[in-house]
């Protein structure tokens, strides 16, 4: 065990199961991890250039220790990483620092770097191993794990790529204090997903402690060992997202679309900041469908303004996106079947579910509603 580990998330998928690590201070600890898992093995880390100068030096220093001396690749930050381009810059340096396939991939930074990193990993060589090291609360408590690796085209976002699970999953709560208070807020948005999935419980503990979460007390490590068992359990259930996992998806189809009309800016949007207004969307619709109590809605607003997200469309820095941009972005969505949109909607708080065969009319007018 890694000292400072103060919780244990275990993803059961038989032979592919992995650990989630999670505590203060424990990346120091990564060459410890690494060489019990992987004892001959070798290491590349894919990272980007914020991250490097935070944390490499940290993650380099650990591996040398236990006699591995890693090939760093480092990428330029930000969501145009996640492209065909990004994508080949960075299997090329893979393939320049002549790993073998039983050699390990090693993605330190946000969702942006697992996701691009874990998608090199399942490609090169027709597959390598890799571990996630993520560094921002967004990618501990979603991204990093379950699996699903990818990258953005112009028809939208994470349309190519494959699932690929991690080897292990090593969340360091220390580095969080690195994170500007924008980037923080917006992971905390998927944190407060997975209470309005389906863990009324857990939102509420939310709303009373927030502040614990941001401040980075002990409640920081229970918010993401719970969010990060949420998660596990749903993969464990649905690992393809053939049903069950879709609801993990809770504000992302409304969240995504304003992504791609803001063509991944991050000076407009960040993901987080479109899943906090696509859930409040989502609610929102749902009300106007006849499904959801408008109270609920307002709860859920309440809360995501508290800690400082935004609720609203207008909220985003810029021209307001037209109706048929956002139509078309949410005709891409990856939960679209046979042409019929899927959302996940909600009966009540934490009664999240998947509604098929959701008419385009329905929604064309309730954007042309909520951007009039």
């Amino acid at each position: 065990m890694i000292d400072g580990v103060k919780r244990t998330v275990r993803v059961d998928l038989g032979e592919r199961s992995y650990d989630i690590l999670i505590g203060r201070s424990i990346l120091s600890g990564l060459g410890e991890a690494f060489k019990t898992l992987f004892p001959s093995s070798k290491a590349v880390i894919i990272t980007d250039s914020n991250v490097a100068g935070l944390h490499l030096d940290t993650a380099e220093a650990s591996l040398r220790e236990v006699g591995v001396d890693p090939y760093v690749i480092v990428m330029e930050p930000g969501e145009k990483s996640k492209s065909y381009k990004g994508l080949m810059k960075a299997a090329d340096a893979v393939l320049d620092s002549k790993l073998e396939r039983g050699d390990i991939v090693i993605a330190l930074g946000g969702g942006v770097i697992g996701d691009l990193a874990g998608f090199v990993a399942g490609i090169v060589r027709r597959g390598m191993r890799f571990i996630q090291v993520p560094t921002t609360l967004l990618s501990q408590v979603d991204s990093s794990v379950g699996g699903k690796t990818g990258i953005n085209t112009s028809h939208g976002k994470n349309l190519i790529g494959l699932f690929n699970q991690p080897h292990l999953v090593l969340a360091d709560t220390a580095v969080l204090d690195t994170l500007t208070p924008r980037d923080f807020k917006a992971g905390y948005a998927e944190v407060a997903k997975y209470g309005l999935i389906n863990d009324p419980d857990f939102f509420e503990w939310l709303e009373r402690h927030w502040q614990g979460i941001f401040d980075g007390g002990p409640e920081r490590e229970e918010a993401i060992a719970c969010s990060c068992q949420a998660k596990a359990d749903v993969v464990a259930a649905d690992e393809k997202e053939a049903n069950q996992r879709a609801l993990l998806n809770l504000g992302h189809t409304f969240g995504h679309a304003l992504e791609g009309m803001a063509e991944y800016d991050a000076e407009r949007i960040v993901h987080g900041e479109g899943v906090a207004i696509g859930m409040v969307l989502a609610h929102e619709f749902s009300s106007r469908l006849g499904l959801c109590d408008a109270a609920v809605t307002d709860r859920v607003v309440a809360h995501l303004q508290a800690v400082g997200l935004p609720t609203h469309i207008r909220d985003i820095p810029g021209q307001l996106p037209k109706v048929d941009l956002l139509m078309d972005y949410i005709a891409q969505d990856k939960k679209v079947s046979r042409g019929n949109l899927n959302f996940i909607l909600t009966r009540g708080l934490g009664q999240s579910f998947v509604e098929k065969g959701v008419e385009p009319a329905a929604v064309r007018a309730f954007l042309e509603e909520k951007l009039g």
